[in-house]
């Protein structure tokens, strides 16, 4: 989820916002920074008649895969799109699961592989955001299966859902895989794993910390800066004087 005009997301410790854009299917998104290279999106903010019934539609049907398949091929493209990212919005969860599928093979002859890859990585965030791990690992390697290549924000979205959950060790498998994909890590996910991994006090983690620091010099414009930053960022300890 993510480019309404002022949202904003709580999620490991970090706010996230994020500004519109215009619509625009083959501009490439720039990863640089702390989220603000995601904010590039494909779908514009206003819902269609046309994709508003759908929804409603989906709402009433005991049989929503009945409603897609009938419904969503008379929808225009970015109405297809703007249908999927207001079912994100509304936090369902089902019918948003229901119409990935659907949409990606509706659309995936006349897209961009950056729209595509957003579509999954969209869904991984409210997969994490509702604890669905294993589902979320289940789309994750989808990806993979329908031709595509997971790009630095997929990546992120699944780290994220790791950490949310707990699972460290997860988180830094992902980590470690993107960068033999040839996938540079960024501003975010160098942010939620350093801030998660400082919370624990465990040696094994504060190593981790200290190498993703050093990979920052590699993949951080003006790292120092970032570095320090961080560490102004990070919330301190309540200090408690005993008489």
């Amino acid at each position: 989820m993510i480019l309404r005009v002022s949202e904003r997301v709580a999620l490991w410790g970090s706010e996230r916002r994020f500004s519109s854009s215009n619509l625009n299917y083959n501009r490439p998104v720039t990863v640089c920074g702390l989220r603000s290279g995601y904010k590039a999106r494909r779908r514009t903010r206003i819902l269609s008649k046309e994709s508003i019934q759908v929804i409603h539609a989906l709402k009433l049907a005991k049989s929503p895969d009945h409603v897609l398949d009938a419904k969503l091929s008379r929808l225009l493209k970015p109405d297809a799109l703007n249908l999927f990212d207001e079912l994100l919005r509304q936090n369902e969860l089902s019918l948003s699961l229901k119409a990935i599928h659907t949409v990606f093979h509706f659309i995936r002859e006349e897209v961009g592989h950056d729209t595509l890859l957003q579509l999954y990585a969209d869904m991984i965030l409210l997969l994490g955001r509702n604890m669905k791990i294993d589902m979320a690992e289940e789309l994750f390697s989808q990806v993979s299966e329908k031709g595509l290549k997971p790009d630095t924000r997929m990546c992120g979205e699944m780290i994220g859902a790791y950490l949310q959950a707990g699972m460290t060790e997860k988180a830094m498998e992902i980590y470690g895989s993107m960068k033999e994909w040839g996938c540079s890590p960024d501003k975010f996910i160098f942010t939620v794993l350093i801030t998660n991994l400082e919370r624990n006090e465990q040696q094994q983690h504060q190593q981790l910390v200290e190498s993703l620091k050093q990979d920052c010099f590699h993949y951080v414009e003006f790292p120092d800066k970032f570095l320090q930053q961080l560490q102004q960022d990070k919330p301190r300890k309540r200090r408690v004087d005993l008489v």
